[in-house]
């Protein structure tokens, strides 16, 4: 709490605040940060695995290999939220399974399964992009952005 909210406070209830402060459990930050880090990099050096496989077994060079390997994360992410297993996982590791692409896809497919028994349409449909919507709108105008900056610098004679 802020000095400022604190001088508003009654003697009694800057007594309680301190209270409750003295017995409010500390967070383990480096405990969750290294569980975030762990997980994280799981999911991450599993879509590396992903993407070996792709380009040395199946025939993808480096530049192509990296969409089928995104699909393969998002559908094992979608079946893990399907079956309630993504959830749990993210409870124990925190930050750690918000890694975009996994993230994301449980992201979509937890708002669709909650809003479900509304209909597809009002329900799947419209509630699905509540939560992603500002991600896919801040991609989107980021993406315009960068477009706009790289064809300055083109006609500028750069790159």
């Amino acid at each position: 709490m802020s000095d400022k909210k604190k001088k508003k406070l009654t003697p009694t209830q800057q007594e309680y605040q301190d209270f409750a402060k003295d017995r409010e459990p500390k967070r383990p930050v480096f405990k969750n940060c290294l569980k975030a880090f762990l997980v994280g990099g799981l999911i991450c050096l599993f879509g590396q695995i992903l993407q070996w496989v792709f380009i040395n077994y199946l025939g993808f060079d480096e530049k192509n290999a990296g969409n089928p390997t995104s699909a393969i994360l998002i559908i094992i992410s979608i079946l893990l939220t399907g079956f309630g297993v993504y959830d749990h996982i993210a409870q124990w590791a925190g930050a750690g399974t918000a890694v975009p692409v996994t993230g994301f896809a449980n992201t979509m497919a937890s708002a669709a399964i909650e809003h479900k028994t509304e209909g597809y349409v009002l329900g799947v449909g419209g509630n699905m992009f509540k939560l992603s919507g500002s991600v896919i709108v801040f991609g989107v105008f980021s993406a315009f952005v960068v477009a706009i900056v790289k064809i300055t610098i083109k006609w500028l004679g750069g790159m």
